[in-house]
């Protein structure tokens, strides 16, 4: 079992969750125009949290020049929050944590790209502002993080599955807990607004000009928001074993059950059956060991978007039947937050069951035959909200949560007030892990072996890292014998450096207006994995680990844990980054050493019966 023992929240409603819990009951949006992002799109209503990062400097004690990003500063303030209600005070700065094994897990996408943007035409020649290249990828960011929360001695990993991220960092620590690898972990996600994202989505056409409104019929798009949410996860003694005391921290809440699938349909768009957000909803249900009808309430992913939306509802009805619970998408409140909406969303979930309430679905108003109905906005006007959790037949107690991503990478998180052994419990022993099939490329002049897996027509609107991970991947399944593997699990440091850094230039030279939605789409660190499902058709488990030098022993260690624990057979690891000139001349300007041009390592693992 994984208690909950802390929580944290800052966001566009609350800068603490408090502050969080009065706005939801209120029905008071936190959408509105911008006020800290400086974007030419003044059109676009976000969620901004509402302080400066002036502001929260001061709040950790920090000096109001320093050049820190504000996903930093946001994530350092929640985790913080989150360890204060479980620990009290800090002591010279540090958590008393002493002799526990400590791992902080962060979801993010953007990392520090505000920093990366805003002085990215002055570190072309400026070499006083060097150091700035080193707070952008989204590994140092968690570091920071983790030094200006008070964790300086902490284990940190990264996970970028887009706007999964949160949750799926949290079932990662979760998992984590379960085999006995972490005394303590402080998992959530973090992402700061910027003009890299803000303007990649505009280009995708899926940002509405007027407040958002989920599973309406009239619904245009989403609105983006920023913040970042953690929850401080201990594993708790079972009850039916004669365990002991509860743990100390907020009143008992559980992570009873969660799952990740992958729609294995399209970048961004997600498939009309909800296939992989169905997967993961049926098998995080069973892993608490539930029906449908035990399930109070259900945290829709809920963006806004005409497509995400119905498909979503599709999932649901597919789940649940003719007996659905009450749905609400409480993104009408905090914007989408992106990569932290599973964590904000996760403790949302968390106030509601401790407070015995339902948070209203904002601006919906009419009914779309392809949506599910959600809890209506009546609910939440002149302070009045649904006044209770509804007891449904069943043992009650849970919620379900949602977080999808893009190239379906679809999450599900079941939060209960009652303890029950997570099942399936792990097998441990019951297997050994071997190495079936093994590709490498590091030069760009292998990239020609592309011909023999795709066409030239595809081939053309492929990135070159895109290329050398397609080449490996296949390959290597192919020396294993593998046709689909049962997980992928990607590591990078950088991510699709080339595609972010052909968006980012063209933004900074050519202005807001005509930015091109295909390299916006092949920024995200996620992309290698989910274009390799799509590719192939795999459903299962889909993760993606940046944590500079340590993301391929992160992946590693997730795929043994899979293959270990029996819940998959075979598992395609991946090692994929690459350079680009301009970053090479930034760390040799550094005197640091140069990355190569091009690295792609694809590994099979398999179970063998010991």
């Amino acid at each position: 079992m994984v208690n909950v023992i802390g929580y944290g929240i800052i966001c566009a409603i609350g800068n603490n969750a408090e502050e969080v819990l009065s706005s939801l009951k209120a029905g008071k949006t936190g959408i509105g125009p911008m006020h800290y992002l400086q974007s030419s799109h003044r059109e676009l209503p976000v969620g901004e949290v509402k302080l400066s990062d002036e502001e929260m400097k001061r709040m950790l004690g920090l000096d109001e020049k320093k050049v820190v990003s504000r996903t930093v500063l946001m994530g350092a303030i929640a985790i913080r929050q989150a360890l204060e209600q479980t620990l009290g005070s800090m002591v010279n700065g540090q958590w008393s944590m002493e002799g526990k094994r400590v791992v902080l897990i962060n979801g993010t996408t953007v990392g520090g790209m505000d920093i990366t943007e805003r002085y990215f035409k002055q570190m072309q020649t400026d070499d006083a502002l060097l150091p700035l290249v080193e707070k952008h990828d989204c590994g140092s960011a968690t570091r920071e993080m983790a030094d200006l929360a008070g964790l300086r001695d902490a284990e940190v990993c990264t996970v970028s599955t887009a706007c999964s991220s949160a949750v799926n960092a949290i079932i990662l620590g979760a998992e984590m807990l379960r085999r006995g690898e972490a005394d303590i972990v402080i998992a959530g996600g973090t992402e700061a607004l910027s003009r890299f994202h803000l303007n990649g989505f505009n280009s995708l056409m899926i940002l509405d000009k007027e407040p958002c409104r989920p599973f309406d019929k009239t619904r245009a798009g989403l609105n983006l928001g920023e913040g970042a949410a953690f929850v401080v996860l201990k594993a708790s003694p079972d009850p039916s074993k004669g365990g002991g005391k509860q743990s100390p921290g907020v009143s008992p809440v559980y992570i009873s059950g969660y799952a990740n699938r992958c729609d294995a349909f399209h970048q961004t768009a997600s498939s009309e059956n909800g296939e992989g957000a169905y997967l993961a909803m049926t098998d995080a249900l069973l892993m608490a060991g539930l029906k449908p009808r035990d399930i109070q309430y259900i945290n829709a992913h809920g963006t806004g978007t005409p497509n995400n939306d119905a498909s979503e509802s599709a999932a649901i009805r597919r789940v649940f039947g003719e007996d659905i619970p009450p749905v609400s998408s409480t993104k009408g409140f905090t914007g989408h937050t992106t990569s932290a909406s599973g964590a904000i969303e996760t403790v949302i979930c968390i106030l509601a069951l401790l407070h015995n309430f339902i948070p209203a679905n904002l601006g919906w108003q009419e009914q779309d035959e392809d949506c599910i109905t959600p809890v209506p906005l009546q609910f939440s006007l002149k302070g009045k909200i649904k006044d209770s959790l509804p007891l449904r037949e069943g043992r009650g107690g849970s919620i379900l949560c949602n977080s999808f991503g893009f190239g379906g990478n679809d999450s599900a998180l079941v939060i209960s007030k009652k303890t029950a052994p997570l099942q399936p419990s792990p097998e441990e022993g019951g297997f050994k892990v071997q190495t079936l099939g093994e590709c490498i490329i590091d030069n760009v002049e292998q990239l020609g072996e592309l011909r023999d897996f795709v066409s030239p027509g595809e081939a053309r609107r492929m990135g070159r890292l895109m290329k050398a991970a397609t080449i490996t991947s296949l390959k290597a399944l192919r020396a294993a014998g593998v046709e689909c593997p049962d997980a992928i699990i990607t590591a990078t440091a950088y991510g699709m450096l080339e595609t972010s850094e052909k968006f980012l230039t063209d933004m900074l030279e050519n202005g807001e207006e005509t930015l091109s939605p295909t390299l916006f789409m092949q920024s995200t660190h996620n992309t290698l994995s989910s274009a390799i499902a799509i590719r192939l058709g795999c459903h299962g488990y889909n993760m993606t680990y940046t944590q500079g030098g340590d993301s391929l022993e992160w992946a590693l260690r997730d795929a043994r844990r899979l293959i270990e624990t029996g819940r998959a057979r075979t598992v395609l690891v991946g090692c994929h980054d690459e350079a680009t000139p301009m970053f090479q001349a930034f760390l040799r300007r550094m005197g640091k050493p140069e990355p190569p041009m091009l690295y792609s390592r694809s590994i099979v693992l398999s179970a063998t019966n010991s």
